[in-house]
């Protein structure tokens, strides 16, 4: 993967999708669990309500006035919605509670209409939108409502005896005093705290799962996202330690980063930067030591014919001194000139361009030294003094090292290919380059053998013409001419 954010983003993402998977089906495991437990509990204690009524309310064929009394003083006493319908699906009473929970269900409050009621084997529920529906072993039908809403309070009265007496209200505490009330509670048969101790154990297990689960998960994504944190910061400290090896002086030392990623690019943008600054602290210090070469023997002449003069008293010989010293002075400024000319070439590879007419450029410079030109009017976008300057020096050093025959000439080429480039050619009958010096003539200071103490150059010339075919995009070389001396050409992209 290329992108380092993208390979992090994508590893958290992943976690935490694989997190909330994990976490989302613990949660409907536990949901479910406790659905099905409630459910269940609230069956099972439907059912113990069934049992216990069923031997308490008075038997079928007792009138509705003491079937209904019956039902509501035990749904008052158990704080139960509570509904009785017949063997047919009458309804023969229902409690005030039971009523609003029909109400809210949408069902209509009131007596039920005649018909065939269910078809429901004894003891077993059949659930509805209020309650659920009990078969009694009489053919009855017993509603206990639902307990998802919080029943209403026991209100107890002084003389509250307990349930009315009679042969199906169950057995009546020996002695004529006040019976304790009833109070609703787990389904008979068990202590009214065993339930919630009995469910304990199995809330902490399933919670200590939980939090063992989510330990690991944490565990997980420390341990996954280590291994990435960790190459992450590797990298960056073996970039920051070359980095620091760079600055304090090391100059050829490299970063060797592998990947595609951010951090790769990073380093082999460093890498090219420290090769380019490299170059041109190399650079700099040859140019400075050749120059520094170069000014003694202008300086030295100087200073002898400094000498000279106060002693010699001939004045053809005294005009002799002067014009050397004055020849001396030039070449002093011509090389102080290319020296800062070559120093402001190498810091700056951005400038702004216009067009230029390159062979009127190109005429005006071979009229100073007297060169044929020929060639096609060429309009090319860069710097005109810079272009100036390095036909200068192209003709300069033609007519230097090459003899009176020099010739200019400017055409086009590259037509056919979509992308052309425009040549500028000088040619001159001099001694020629051998062919061991063709790529060596454009170093700084390089001078042929023979050629070191040829009035006029230091050796720049041709450097900084290659420097500013450069800064235009283009190229330079020398060739060998046909019938003897050298041809430099130029070619510039168009």
């Amino acid at each position: 993967m290329r992108n380092l954010y993208l390979r992090i983003y994508l590893t958290i993402i992943a976690i935490l999708t694989v997190f909330a998977l994990v976490g989302g089906m613990l949660v409907q495991r536990l949901t479910e669990s406790e659905r099905g437990r409630f459910e269940a509990a609230s069956q099972e204690r439907a059912a113990a309500w069934a049992e216990l009524l069923q031997h308490s309310l008075p038997p079928a064929t007792a009138s509705v006035e003491q079937q209904g009394e019956a039902l509501l003083e035990w749904a008052d006493r158990l704080r139960l919605p509570l509904a009785l319908d017949d063997a047919a699906g009458r309804r023969l009473a229902t409690s005030a509670f039971y009523a609003r929970l029909e109400e809210e269900a949408g069902r209509a409050a009131g007596p039920r209409s005649s018909g065939s009621p269910e078809t429901v084997a004894p003891g077993s529920l059949a659930p509805s939108a209020a309650g659920v529906r009990i078969q009694l072993e009489d053919g009855r039908g017993l509603w206990v409502g639902s307990f998802k809403k919080r029943l209403p309070p026991r209100v107890h009265a002084p003389w509250d005896r307990g349930p009315p007496a009679g042969p199906h209200n169950g057995p009546k505490p020996a002695g004529d005093g006040p019976r304790p009330p009833f109070d609703a509670g787990p389904p008979p048969g068990g202590d009214p705290g065993a339930g919630w101790f009995n469910r304990l154990p199995r809330w902490l297990d399933e919670a200590g799962l939980l939090i063992l689960l989510l330990g690991l998960l944490f565990v997980a994504v420390v341990a996954g996202s280590y291994p990435v944190a960790r190459r992450l910061t590797r990298r960056l400290e073996a970039l920051q330690r070359g980095v620091e090896k760079f600055g304090g002086g090391q100059l050829s030392h490299r970063v060797k980063m592998s990947g595609k990623d951010e951090i790769a690019r990073l380093a082999d943008s460093f890498n090219q930067a420290a090769e380019r600054i490299e170059r041109l602290v190399q650079s700099n210090r040859s140019l400075l030591a050749n120059a520094s070469h170069e000014l003694r023997s202008p300086l030295a002449r100087l200073k002898m014919a400094l000498a000279m003069q106060d002693t010699v008293a001939d004045p053809e010989r005294r005009a002799e001194l002067q014009q050397e010293m004055s020849r001396n002075i030039r070449e002093l400024d011509a090389l102080v000139e290319e020296v800062l000319l070559a120093s402001r070439l190498d810091a700056s590879r951005e400038r702004d361009h216009e067009p230029v007419d390159l062979l009127g450029v190109l005429a005006e410079e071979a009229a100073r030294v007297g060169a044929q030109v020929e060639g096609e009017a060429v309009e090319l976008r860069g710097d005109e003094r810079l272009l100036r300057r390095a036909l200068r020096n192209l003709l300069e050093n033609a007519r230097r090292y090459g003899g009176e025959e020099v010739d200019a000439r400017l055409y086009r080429s590259g037509r056919s290919q979509g992308r052309g480039e425009v040549v500028v050619q000088v040619c001159d009958r001099g001694p020629g380059v051998p062919l061991e010096f063709r790529e060596r003539v454009f170093e700084p200071f390089f001078r042929l053998p023979g050629h070191a103490e040829r009035a006029g150059g230091v050796g720049l010339g041709l450097s900084l013409v290659r420097q500013i075919a450069q800064q235009h995009g283009g190229r330079v070389s020398v060739t060998a001419r046909e019938g003897g001396g050298s041809c430099f050409e130029i070619r510039l992209p168009l």
